[in-house]
């Protein structure tokens, strides 16, 4: 049994709900990485996703656009993420990380070598925006091969035929897309999320962790009977934002406790 999968075993035991959160690698600096993953941790965060910065990030809204920016600026790309969770797994050997990105570095440096070095460093799967699930049965075979998960997205606009496709090739969890549109845009509809997720679980046995939207407390506490897991990025990383780096670390810690304290309520 993968990391993540014994992660939301334990969670459904103590009927929880998994608070899974995003940042981008190299942002605000490359210093901050792994701090950054940390706090989170301290803060409550079950499952990690940790950002590869690419230049052309198609499903990002402008808040994580301007994380790859700056991570970018830094010279940061696929390889100093390998070295930021072989570093954080040092000191923390049970929160799964998910390495989430796109196609092109993968490519760039071969999908033999990002499996093989995702495994040796410590990961423990992908999210690969990009890689449409009916094109990814040899490279999920791969990863399961490695003791490693491939995460796809689904949305309100995928059709059965891609759910089925999802529930065939993808393991961990499935991230529900709650929204039309791109990270950390618009509002979302309780009731509709839940009645598409339910559809969803017709087909897919995996937990469902629900991101895109969710931004506070309420809206993490309203999906908590909905979802297995809800899924945070953007609004951290405008914490990041708001703060000197060096304070970064612990205003994320304090907001994501807030996610936390929410959702065990």
């Amino acid at each position: 049994m993968s990391r993540i999968a014994q992660t939301f075993a334990a969670l459904k035991a103590q009927n929880k709900t998994g608070l899974v959160t995003f940042i981008t690698a190299g942002d605000p600096s490359p210093a901050s990485t792994v701090p950054l993953l940390h706090a989170l941790v301290a803060g409550g965060a079950d499952v990690l996703e940790l950002g590869v910065p690419f230049s052309d990030p198609m499903a990002e809204g402008p808040v994580i656009q301007r994380a790859c920016e700056r991570a970018l600026v830094h010279g940061v790309g696929i390889r100093h993420v390998f070295d930021y969770v072989r570093e954080f797994r040092k000191t923390n050997q049970h929160t799964p990380v998910v390495l989430m990105g796109y196609a092109n570095p993968i490519e760039r440096i071969g999908v033999d070598a990002f499996v093989e070095q995702s495994r040796e460093v410590g990961a423990d799967g992908a999210i690969v925006v990009d890689y449409p699930p009916e094109e990814c049965e040899a490279f999920a075979a791969k990863m399961r091969a490695a003791g490693l998960d491939l995460i796809f997205l689904l949305a309100p606009t995928s059709t059965e035929a891609r759910i089925a496709q999802v529930a065939k090739v993808g393991s961990g969890f499935s991230y529900y897309v709650s929204l039309k549109g791109v990270t950390g845009a618009g509002h979302i509809d309780t009731a509709q999320v839940a009645e598409r997720i339910a559809e969803i679980r017709r087909h897919v046995s995996l937990p469902i962790g629900v991101g895109f939207g969710i931004r506070d407390a309420a809206t993490a506490k309203a999906l908590a009977g909905v979802a297995d897991a809800v899924v945070i990025g953007s609004r951290i990383i405008q914490e990041i934002e708001a703060s000197e780096p060096e304070q970064a670390p612990a205003a994320v810690q304090a907001f994501v406790a807030g996610i936390r304290q929410a959702l065990d309520a």
